[in-house]
């Protein structure tokens, strides 16, 4: 805990701005592990935080994407964007921050790793987000995701960034026929605090590929890398 408290006092100094509810700071970063071992002491973990700065990400990265690039038409802005705010980029942003060592976390999840896995480093930032949001406010909310995910937006633009393998499945099926693929979580595997999920992606009413990850975003995106990749593709016209 002594080690957390230094991390946690660098980790302030980046924010660069006094919490009025600090309780909110340390919800976004208690990881459900962390509650799941300590049931007893009521505490909150960092879901319902989660859910809330998903939704303030969209839409202060959207804003600033439209802004700063009055270039670029609906369809670029959609894949600019999706590449921004996918697991990779996030848990790159929330490495910057320092994010992983102030984490509460349990025992268990820490020692396999969970402080560098890309998925908790990402919900941990969309939960900071959301905790910023509402002790901040929304314009505090959007500067922190700028801040820390202009150095992605510049490498999506110059090509410098892991593929999302969503957008271009997406793209693949739309330059073809305009249609949509569907995805949908098949099984859920392990505690609330450990699941491994499995996504579907379907198309025309079929799975076209499946994937797992330790998130939903993470098993949707080796879905659509499992279609991708598979040889009978275009035979099916996808």
């Amino acid at each position: 805990m002594a080690k957390r408290k230094e991390y946690l006092a660098l980790f302030k100094k980046k924010l660069k701005f006094d919490w009025f509810d600090e309780d909110l700071l340390e919800q976004a970063l208690t990881h459900s592990s962390f509650t799941y071992e300590n049931r007893q002491n009521g505490l909150e973990n960092n879901q319902r935080l989660e859910f809330l700065g998903d939704a303030v990400l969209e839409l202060v990265i959207s804003d600033y994407l439209y802004r700063s690039h009055p270039a670029l038409d609906e369809g670029s802005l959609t894949k600019l964007r999706a590449s921004v705010v996918c697991e990779a980029s996030l848990a790159r942003a929330a490495r910057e921050l320092g994010l992983g060592s102030c984490l509460l976390m349990g025992k268990g999840e820490e020692r396999s790793g969970g402080r560098e896995r890309p998925s908790i480093l990402a919900d941990a930032f969309e939960a900071l987000l959301g905790a910023v949001y509402l002790d901040q406010g929304l314009g505090k909310a959007g500067e922190l995701a700028v801040q820390f995910l202009s150095p992605v937006i510049k490498d999506v633009l110059e090509g410098r960034l892991e593929r999302d393998y969503k957008t271009e499945l997406q793209e693949f099926v739309q330059q073809r026929n305009g249609e949509q693929v569907q995805y949908v979580i098949l099984k859920e595997e392990g505690p609330d605090h450990h699941k491994i999920f499995t996504a579907g992606v379907l198309y025309r009413g079929k799975l076209a590929g499946s994937g797992t990850g330790r998130s939903k975003k993470d098993a949707e995106q080796q879905a659509a890398k499992s279609a991708l990749l598979k040889q009978n593709m275009q035979k099916r016209n996808l």
